[in-house]
């Protein structure tokens, strides 16, 4: 008995619908599509019911040496901000949000109401990292700018009254990639205690040897996946080819990935991107470290926004709760010895 062809969730297909009539064209540069996009976010989130809850929060801005500023928020799991805490601080979670390295912020309304309710739900303290966006400016900036956060957030955790043997390392698409690029940074440069990195949907290899363009479920991501393989590929990391297997640009090619925190990965089974995250998840296992791989049947890369109305986007949500509360415990004590 054959297998059915691959289809697109039927709740995902009426969210689309709903949608589809307030879309925008697609701009033809990089500043068309991010003026849209970032008009869209609005529109998209008051469509689908999307409402920030009420938690503390805190800015800051940080120098990174050679590269421009990079900025951040702190939420908090309380509208109170923690106090400082010499001990039984709160986990923290440093995470960085996807657009294709070309748009979204910390500011658009979907990505500021999914830290919001992670940090409120996991009862943890959330920081987002904001990295320059390409191709006004270029790699290796934004991996230098993610290490910058992250250092800032380790070394102020106490102050933020978060715990610093307790920190995640997360993010989506573009932003997991550079969330994976930091685990690899912090294992060459500092190797702090590192518990969790979380990934959600990652581009990790730029060479696009793991991409399938065929996996798209509507034109608009088979567009965007397209696009994602050649021309914004090459407006972050320039034209030098050799550049895409520098492991900080495409951290699923370094040379070795043992010593890396465990990891848990999202992938979705109708996104071009699934191929990254699962041979990360692979590549991850035979260097020793702890991973698990979840795929999302009739899910494409962006329907995980759809919260509220797609079943499999609120039990996401739930399990990345889960997840994210396992570091108020003890991590579990697996076994060094592994045979690859």
């Amino acid at each position: 008995m054959g297998f059915k062809k691959a289809r697109v969730d039927g709740f995902v297909t009426a969210v689309e619908r709903r949608l589809a009539p307030l879309q925008p064209k697609a701009g033809k540069t990089a500043q068309e599509r991010r003026s849209r996009a970032a008009a869209f976010d609005p529109v998209m989130t008051t469509a689908l019911g999307i409402v920030p809850v009420d938690v503390a929060t805190e800015e800051h801005r940080l120098t990174v040496p050679g590269h421009p500023d990079a900025r951040l928020r702190v939420y908090w799991p309380t509208p109170e901000r923690s106090e400082p805490a010499a001990a039984n601080g709160l986990p923290i979670l440093v995470y960085f949000f996807g657009g294709g390295f070309e748009l979204a912020g910390i500011d658009w309304v979907w990505w500021d109401a999914s830290f919001r309710e992670r940090a409120r739900d996991a009862g943890i303290i959330v920081i987002a990292g904001e990295y320059s966006l390409a191709p006004e400016v270029t790699y290796p900036a934004q991996p230098e700018q993610c290490w910058t956060i992250f250092e800032w957030a380790a070394t102020h955790a106490r102050q933020l009254g978060g715990d610093p043997d307790r920190l995640a390392i997360g993010g989506g698409s573009a932003g997991g990639n550079l969330a994976a690029a930091t685990t690899l940074m912090n294992r060459d440069r500092a190797d702090r205690p590192v518990r969790l990195q979380l990934l959600e949907a990652p581009l990790l290899d730029m060479t696009a040897r793991h991409l399938d363009l065929q996996a798209p479920a509507s034109l608009a991501h088979r567009l965007l996946f397209r696009h994602l393989a050649g021309k914004i590929v090459r407006q972050y990391l320039g034209p030098e080819r050799k550049t895409r297997l520098e492991p900080y640009a495409s951290p699923l090619l370094a040379p070795s990935h043992a010593g890396l925190p465990p990891a848990v990965i999202y992938t979705a089974e109708l996104d071009a991107l699934r191929g990254d995250g699962e041979a990360y998840a692979r590549a991850l296992s035979d260097a020793g470290v702890p991973v698990s791989c979840l795929r999302m049947i009739g899910q494409h890369h962006g329907s995980a926004t759809y919260r509220g109305h797609v079943p499999m986007a609120d039990h996401l949500h739930r399990d990345i709760v889960a997840t994210l509360r396992t570091l108020h415990d003890d991590p579990h004590p697996y076994t060094t010895e592994h045979t690859s």
